[in-house]
């Protein structure tokens, strides 16, 4: 049996459902009634999730290791944990907006992961011996669920950002009651003077769900960070045990480590301005949307210098 053309095929698969529940997600979008295209997305993004952990786990068994070596491996990973935590996070929130943003990025990764890198860097090769651990199972794969959560997290906040865009947002306590109050009481007050005409309604009525909607997206966007913030965490911690392990030293600021530690401050800035509300409203979302590329450079910007210790079984 030919296990490279099953796993291939189960990628592929992956590539045509992805590009199936974008279409359902943004249908539902569009049309909120539409109910059965949220269903089909969820039902969709799980098939999605199987079909790529199905081909991680032939990888997995035909080559020996955990399928963590190298570019192509941490991309079907990383595609696999965004759907995973994108199932999580909507069977707990039952927000439709997780897979609208979620389900384009993952769709990204995968198409560049078999379309853009050649046949070679898409083959299994040997182990190199920094690799032959146990730690590239926990280390490694920790950080890939870390990546997806914190990248999830902050395209909530990117999306927080574009839908408050010439708005001077403030909210309160991670809350918009203040100002939805403020606006009733404008409504109530003008009503009773000199009563208001359905336009005036309209707008009191579209501005209340901007910022219900706000309001939603803000706390879903801190929750999920303060999720993938302790995974990053004990990622790193994990790294620094393997590293001296392997090399003799815990730390040694090698770029993919100094990333990662620039990684965790930002995120862990984000996450201190939010509990001490010493920043409320768009101030916190740009630090999460500059912690979004902050993330990327980490995860392949830092490798395609081809430098330091990670920079094996890479692009360069």
């Amino acid at each position: 049996m030919n296990w490279n053309s099953i796993e291939n095929n189960l990628i592929n698969i992956s590539f045509a459902l992805l590009l199936i529940t974008l279409i359902t997600y943004w249908i539902n979008i569009a049309f909120t009634n539409l109910i059965f295209f949220g269903q089909l997305g969820r039902i969709l993004t799980i098939c999605i999730n199987l079909c790529i952990g199905c081909a991680l786990l032939l990888r997995w068994i035909s080559n020996g290791y955990f399928p963590l070596s190298n570019l192509y491996e941490s991309l079907i990973f990383l595609t696999w944990g965004l759907t995973a935590v994108h199932l999580i996070l909507e069977y707990k929130n039952k927000s439709k907006l997780i897979g609208a943003i979620n389900i384009p990025v993952a769709l990204f990764i995968i198409a560049f992961a078999s379309l853009s890198l050649s046949k070679d860097m898409q083959k299994a090769a040997p182990l190199v011996p920094a690799l032959r651990s146990n730690w590239l199972m926990m280390h490694v794969s920790i950080m890939m669920i870390s990546y997806a959560t914190l990248i999830i997290g902050s395209l909530l906040s990117i999306l927080f950002l574009i839908i408050s865009k010439g708005k001077n947002i403030h909210l309160q306590g991670g809350s918009t009651e203040y100002n939805i109050k403020n606006l009733e009481t404008m409504y109530n007050r003008e009503n009773t003077i000199r009563g208001i005409n359905s336009l005036q309604n309209a707008n009191i009525i579209v501005e209340n769900n901007r910022m219900n909607l706000l309001q939603s997206i803000d706390n879903l966007s801190y929750r999920v960070i303060g999720l993938g913030f302790p995974l990053l965490t004990i990622g790193i911690i994990a790294g620094a045990v393997w590293a001296n392990e392997a090399w003799g030293s815990y730390w040694s600021w090698d770029p993919k480590e100094t990333w990662a530690l620039i990684t965790w401050l930002i995120f862990a800035a984000y996450l201190h301005s939010r509990l001490t509300k010493s920043w409320q409203g768009k101030k916190p979302a740009i630090l999460a949307s500059i912690g979004f590329v902050i993330v990327w450079i980490c995860y392949l910007g830092v490798n395609f210098l081809g430098k330091g210790l990670h920079n094996y079984g890479w692009v360069l």
